[in-house]
């Protein structure tokens, strides 16, 4: 969508304007995967809901978003992507520009949107500045309207503390957070990860977190057909899962090795970000075995997850939350490169009875095989924990509104320290 476009479109009704819809914005940087994006597609559908319907505007840093389902009344703007390497350096995706100047870029191309679109709300997802702080005009610009408000949202684990602290600090996110922001939204259950205790959150920002429980979509229809699948396997299936894929290769390679019980089928999920040469790799492997099938990138995974007789997955948030809510057998396998956060997610969801976690230094073709065999058919009542996120997000969005106009008084900005 250009500006243009987007302008010509919101040009007709007047911000403030008694009896129009609300304009919601949602922000996600986006440097690896579709994770961020998904999610933030269930919360533009979850505040949807809204009586008259909001409309929503999503800004990405991944083009493949415009490819995805969109809901009502929701539409998408994507930005030239980042990219992060495996060691967490940053870069451009596509362009043959510098870091700095792809951000001036992404800078302008949200300002101009965020301009005309005159959101209502801004909800961020995760960096309270933006990526190197690209979204802070947008902030400024959007603090200075008193009937504005604005969101910081996160995810339930981000790193571990010392990772998180650092990155926190250097950031300004708490003075940030003083500075432009009304609510802090916590996407999880805190019995499982309190990111409030775990990270050592002054009590200023302490005092504007609310934990959503997690972010956990309806249960699918177990008889409806997935597209790619339908007419693919007709017997019993194990999945696995690589998120994007980008560093999906080894786990899906073990997996397409590994034995699988009598009667199952195994299925690969690539991702639309695993390169070329890996999927023809995985493609080959596949070939040689005729119970074996790779796919591409699907819309909706769910309907092939609440099919599957078990699950192995790396571990990213969206996919392990649809797990939990499904209560299908898995294993998650997770990445802790550049991040930690999905082997620290594992190991308490496990700790829950909640699922099973092999570290990706143990990973090979026989731990998958074993897991397969053996734990993958045992009950498993677990621990009950908040997957109610979704539908608790409208109530937490009229909380907003009851606080009287956005003071022009900043807070002065405090530090995390790691929690000890």
């Amino acid at each position: 969508m250009s500006i243009a476009t987007l302008h010509d479109s919101l040009a007709a009704p007047t911000v403030g304007t008694d009896g129009r819809p609300r304009r919601i914005a949602l922000y996600s940087h986006d440097t690896q995967g579709l994770g961020h994006i998904r999610r933030n597609l269930a919360i533009a559908d979850a505040l949807g809901t809204a009586t008259p319907a909001p409309d929503v505007l999503l800004v990405s840093g991944v083009r493949e978003a415009g490819a995805l389902p969109m809901p009502p009344n929701t539409d998408v703007l994507s930005l030239p992507a980042l990219f992060k390497s495996e060691s967490g350096h940053y870069g451009a995706r596509s362009l043959s520009t510098s870091l700095d100047d792809l951000v001036e870029l992404r800078a302008q191309t949200i300002g101009a949107a965020l301009e005309v679109f005159q959101p209502d709300v801004l909800v961020v997802d995760k960096v309270a500045r933006g990526a190197f702080g690209e979204l802070e005009p947008a902030l400024q610009a959007i603090a200075a309207r008193p009937d504005a408000r604005m969101v910081l949202g996160l995810r339930d684990v981000l790193d571990d503390a010392a990772t998180t602290c650092g990155e926190w600090n250097d950031a300004a996110t708490t003075e940030a957070a003083h500075e432009f922001y009304d609510a802090v939204w916590i996407y999880g259950d805190r019995r499982v990860f309190d990111p409030v205790k775990e990270y050592g959150l002054p009590a200023s920002v302490a005092a504007m977190v609310r934990h959503t429980g997690h972010l956990a979509p309806a249960a699918p229809d177990r008889d409806r057909p997935t597209a790619g699948v339908a007419g693919l396997i007709d017997s019993p299936y194990a999945l696995c899962l690589v998120g994007g894929g980008q560093d999906g290769e080894r786990l899906a390679t073990a997996f397409l090795g590994a034995d699988l019980p009598a009667g199952t089928a195994g299925v690969v999920v690539a991702g639309p970000f695993m390169d070329a040469a890996a999927r023809s790799r995985l493609d080959e492997l596949a070939s040689n075995r005729p119970d074996r099938h790779v796919l591409g990138f699907l819309e909706d995974c769910a309907p092939l997850l609440a099919g599957a007789t078990a699950v192995v997955a790396m571990g990213g948030y969206n996919t392990t939350v649809e797990l939990l809510a499904l209560g299908v057998p898995a294993l998650i396998v997770p990445r802790t490169k550049p991040r930690r956060e999905q082997l620290i997610r594992a190991e308490r969801l496990a700790t829950l009875g909640l699922l099973d976690l092999l570290h990706p230094a143990a990973l090979s073709p026989q731990a998958l095989s074993n897991w397969l065999a053996t734990t993958a058919l045992c009950d498993r009542p677990g621990a009950a924990i908040d997957l109610h996120g979704l539908a608790r997000l409208p109530s937490l969005l009229d909380d907003l509104w009851s606080k009287g106009p956005r003071s022009q008084e900043h807070a002065s900005g405090g530090h995390f320290r790691v929690a000890s």
